[in-house]
């Protein structure tokens, strides 16, 4: 089949790569799939099997005025895709490209899969401190969130907890979770990473791999890591991944320096995909300390599948989502003291070993929207 895929991301450009990125390479190795290249993005250029399709006039790099300088050119380049290739089928992710997208293919007669990975409205106002702005913003992506959902033939979402919220909205959405490459992580020895990281082979490392932004409240783990010295002096602090599009990276570095424990706290900044397992090995007890409340209850992050395949204990605020998922290698805390309470029993026990995540492959994932685009094309 074929297949037009209008991605969140700048799909070649973009750092971390995201669910569309490991179910669509899948799909590709068996299905013709297109993508449109917003180029917002700065980093190195990733090699893919899709055909990649330029939909930038003007390339700047805040993603508000680079979506809405380009939602022209962003239109026509869809429609030309879908005109010119036949497509099949669109599945798309999108706030402003979505709009785009879901007009040329209801215009061509193509059945449309949005596909929400998150809570927009929530999401795209998190960049931004002021209320104003915040309120201002959230409202209008609703607005036009709820157009596109509305013209979409299947809406899908990766977590219960968002099936239940688009419920409430008045939309019935189909749940395929995100997933992990369970060829690429996997259990290994950190050693030689803890040598290169400058880590002690006796450490307790706690570790956090991923997008470094405010949603995620690493600055409470390094006001709480003096007082976890205090009761394990081996303990230090391994951060894996940069900011994307703010300066919280540099306010944690400060913040480590303020407080006296610079030394125990490594940034790695961005490191290439591949190479995320070896940053993961080194660390005893991995952490999603998930933040804004608007968030944790429709959130099932992708660093479980990705800590639980490299079978690692994992600490968290309580995701109800993630609970659901199971595994007694999950550990929660509610607060600072509980945080630190966790830990101490973590470091008695030993750690905890997760089961199998083998179901929860990116190839099972990439299986699951193929039943639906099969679907969609056999009635249309």
């Amino acid at each position: 089949m074929k297949i037009l895929l209008v991605s969140t991301q700048d799909y070649i450009h973009h750092p971390i790569p995201s669910r569309h990125h490991n179910i669509f390479e899948e799909l590709a190795t068996r299905h013709e799939v297109h993508v449109p290249h917003f180029h917002v993005s700065r980093g190195k250029e990733r090699e893919t099997l899709l055909h990649v399709h330029e939909a930038t006039r003007f390339p700047v790099e805040s993603p508000f005025l680079h979506y809405t300088l380009n939602a022209p050119c962003h239109y026509r380049v869809i429609r030309d895709i879908i005109r010119d290739h036949d497509i099949d089928v669109v599945v798309g992710a999108h706030v402003l490209a979505g709009t785009a997208m879901v007009r040329a293919a209801e215009r061509a007669g193509v059945p449309v899969v949005f596909d929400l990975k998150d809570w927009f409205p929530d999401s795209a106002a998190a960049y931004y401190k002021n209320r104003a702005v915040r309120w201002v913003l959230r409202e209008s992506v609703l607005a036009v969130t709820r157009y596109n959902l509305d013209h979409s033939d299947v809406i899908t979402t990766v977590s219960p907890g968002l099936v239940e919220k688009l419920r409430t909205y008045g939309y019935e959405a189909e749940l395929i979770t995100n997933g992990v490459n369970t060829d690429l992580f996997c259990p290994m020895d950190g050693g030689e990473m803890r040598r290169a990281l400058g880590i002690a082979p006796d450490a307790l490392v706690l570790g956090f791999a991923g997008a470094v932004e405010r949603w995620y409240a690493l600055d409470e783990v390094i006001r709480a890591l003096p007082e976890i010295i205090r009761k394990h002096p081996n303990a230090e602090l391994l951060i894996v991944g940069g900011s994307l599009f703010t300066g919280y990276l540099d306010e944690l570095r400060a913040l480590a320096e303020d407080i006296g424990v610079g030394a125990r706290v490594h940034f790695t900044d961005a490191v290439d995909y591949r190479d995320l397992p070896g940053y993961i090995a080194p660390m005893d007890i991995c952490l999603i300390p998930l933040s804004p409340p608007q968030w944790v209850d429709i959130a099932l992050p992708n660093k479980y599948f990705e800590y639980s395949a490299c079978g690692k204990t994992i600490l968290s605020t309580p995701i109800p989502d993630m609970l659901r998922m199971g595994g007694d290698h999950i550990a929660v805390y509610r607060s600072r003291e509980e945080f630190i309470e966790r830990i101490d029993e973590l470091v008695l026990s030993g750690g905890r070993v997760p089961a199998g995540v083998e179901e929860h492959s990116w190839k099972k994932k990439a299986e699951a929207f193929e039943d639906i685009f099969s679907r969609l094309i056999e009635n249309r």
